[in-house]
């Protein structure tokens, strides 16, 4: 049997799918190691993907050549585009997925992957030598040898779930945990330390009174996350349901709180604050007598329902009792309660942005093993580590996305020069150029570059071509094309809209905001025409309304990004004696030997380092 490999990649989730996928597919002989091949990329948590600033970086995966978007959109049982009502930096996708599907798609893909190799058993131990990662040992005995080791080991490090006093070791419901790794990476002088998740109940939907319940469809016209134009939207929509909780459902869960792992002292990992439990939420708003929640679907063909925003380590009888009092669940039945689990995680400040470690070279860590959560903030870091790693072996040059150029590079930016303190979650206030970094345009901003590397195929990166050429011709036709009075007045004044006084451009027509390309091409021949002659989609028309309707900010954003840029574009050498500069503060100093920054900018975004600081620095380099 094949026992040596280019990159080993340990861990079958969300990271270590898109990382195998990844180093294999640029052309490294991969191995992923999974503890079970019938749960790649398993929906843990939530069957969705996606969300405020979640979408969008299922959208740059998909755009940079990874498999998320595609493996949602194949699995899709409902379709919403979130914030629509807000501009189109907010606009956020989010697809309800087939859980079984999802992960039954992922194992099709990966086993379809050349250059990819797949083995069930449990990783132990690391193989170093110098200071270099050159394979692992699993529980069975066997020694895979590689050039590099991606570790993406989930929840799974030492992990211990919690229902009320009740304990059991595990890596989430139904899972071993993985034993071993932690202490050995200790031992190598990593610093360790433990974060805590959660899960709701799961609800038998037969025992559900949905005549009662708020509906919530999907979109009327779904889209989906990847630009492959070969995938088509969902069809038959599933919907989920708006369900609430009262006075008395609180009375129930707060008998339980002196069994509550989380408020005794038993549960000692840090929470998300963005995902609290609904413990956490009775405690933080104890004035509020009712908490939304979403009653969600786990796939098409099973009656498992999932009730989102109501996580919980309670013990699994105030549980039960609580959501019976729940409007519509009052003869409820559960296929499993809610649980908390503990699970080791490494402080991501010992990573450069390669998601390589400090410590040990060819050695990467990827999702939540390095404090985030979510599937979408795994897969990005897992295929921004397979990337990587390939990229090393090849003695090519590190592909790092910069704050300006992606969520994944601000996701990666914050881990490695902030740390965390909580798990890590993206959201669009983390980005400062969020007019940048739409969902709409991930394609446009990061295709070039999956191209570059290879991991976007010739013909998706001739089906973007195309539609970059569209959007631009569109633009270029209104800005040309003129409209009188007498051809558009009386649509302007169905629209409220100021009528015109002279000739004017179509370009300046849709800066109003009351006005849309879709709308004007109705009432104004010569561009309906033109749109239905050169073929152009719905994908176009949006884009290219958000670039005039939003040209004056995106222009001002890329200024600002521009400027800041130089910054980035000063290297600090990786043994640069931070403690020889006497002008420096000395939080400013030991933050910077910490962290040992790469460029001045990322030194300036370092909590602690002041701008007095970076001016120092400037000095010091002659700038």
């Amino acid at each position: 049997m094949k026992t040596n490999y280019d990159i080993i990649v340990v861990g079958g989730g969300h990271a270590g799918c898109e990382a195998a996928s990844a180093a294999a597919r640029l052309g490294s002989q991969t191995l992923l190691i999974t503890m079970d091949m019938t749960k790649f990329a398993q929906m843990s948590c939530n069957p969705a993907v996606g969300g405020v600033a979640k979408g969008q970086i299922v959208r740059e995966i998909d755009a940079l050549g990874g498999q998320m978007g595609q493996v949602t959109d194949r699995s899709t049982i409902q379709f919403r585009m979130l914030n629509r009502s807000k501009g189109p930096a907010m606009w956020s996708p989010r697809a309800q997925c087939d859980k079984q599907l999802f992960s039954a798609l992922w194992r099709e893909t990966l086993e379809n992957t050349p250059n990819l190799s797949l083995w069930q058993d449990a990783v132990t131990g690391l193989l170093v030598e110098n200071e270099y990662a050159t394979g692992v040992v699993t529980a069975l005995g066997v020694r895979f040898t590689a050039r590099a080791v991606i570790l993406t080991n989930g929840t799974f490090l030492n992990g211990l779930m919690h229902v009320g006093r009740a304990q059991t070791a595990g890596g989430r419901s139904g899972d071993a945990p993985s034993y071993g790794l932690s202490e050995q990476l200790a031992s190598l002088g990593f610093e360790v330390s433990r974060m805590k998740t959660g899960t709701p109940a799961r609800i038998d939907g037969r025992t559900i009174n949905f005549d009662v319940l708020e509906s919530q469809p999907g979109d009327e016209n779904p889209e989906k996350f990847s630009f492959n134009t070969d995938i088509q939207p969902v069809k038959n929509q599933i919907p989920c349901y708006l369900v609430y909780t009262s006075a008395e459902v609180h009375d129930t869960l707060r008998t339980g709180f002196a069994d509550s792992p989380l408020f005794n002292g038993t549960i000692r990992g840090i929470g998300p604050r963005y995902c609290p439990s609904i413990e956490d939420k009775l405690r933080t708003f104890a004035d509020k007598e009712s908490h939304q929640l979403f009653l969600e679907p786990e796939g098409r063909n099973t009656h498992e329902y999932y009730l989102n925003g109501f996580s919980s380590s309670l013990p699994w009888e105030v549980q039960f009792a609580a959501l019976r009092k729940i409007h519509g669940l009052e003869n409820a039945q559960l296929y499993r309660p809610g649980y908390a689990i503990e699970y080791d995680f490494f402080p991501p400040t010992q990573l450069i942005h390669t998601l390589e470690t400090k410590l040990i070279h060819n050695l990467y860590f990827a999702g939540q093993i390095n404090g985030t959560t979510g599937y979408e903030e795994a897969g990005a870091q897992g295929l921004m580590a397979g990337i990587n790693a390939h990229l090393k072996l090849q003695g090519a040059e590190p592909l790092i996305l910069r704050r300006d150029e992606a969520y994944i590079g601000v996701l990666i930016d914050d881990l490695v020069t902030k740390g965390v303190d909580e798990p890590y979650r993206m959201f669009t206030s983390r980005a400062e150029y969020r007019i940048l970094l739409r969902q709409d345009n991930a394609d446009l901003r990061l295709t070039p570059i999956g191209h570059k590397i290879g991991l976007v195929d010739d013909k998706k990166f001739a089906d973007f071509a195309q539609k970059k050429s569209c959007v631009e011709s569109l633009i270029s036709f209104v800005r040309e094309q003129g409209v009188g009075p007498a051809e558009i007045d009386t649509y302007l004044k169905e629209r409220n809209s100021a009528p015109l006084t002279q000739k004017r451009k179509l370009f300046d027509l849709i800066l109003r905001n009351e006005i849309t390309i879709s709308d004007l091409s109705v009432h104004f021949s010569p561009l309906e025409t033109f749109i239905q002659e050169s073929n152009i989609s719905k994908e176009v028309i949006e884009e290219a309304e958000i670039q005039i309707k939003y040209k004056g900010y995106i222009e001002r954003e890329r200024f600002i990004a521009d400027k800041i840029l130089r910054l980035e574009n000063i290297r600090i050498h990786p043994d640069f004696d931070f403690n020889a500069l006497h002008s420096l503060s000395t939080e400013a100093r030991q933050k910077l030997t910490r962290i040992r920054p790469q460029t001045i900018g990322q030194a300036s975004r370092i909590p602690g380092v002041s701008p007095a600081d970076i001016n120092v620095l400037l000095v010091y380099f002659g700038r």
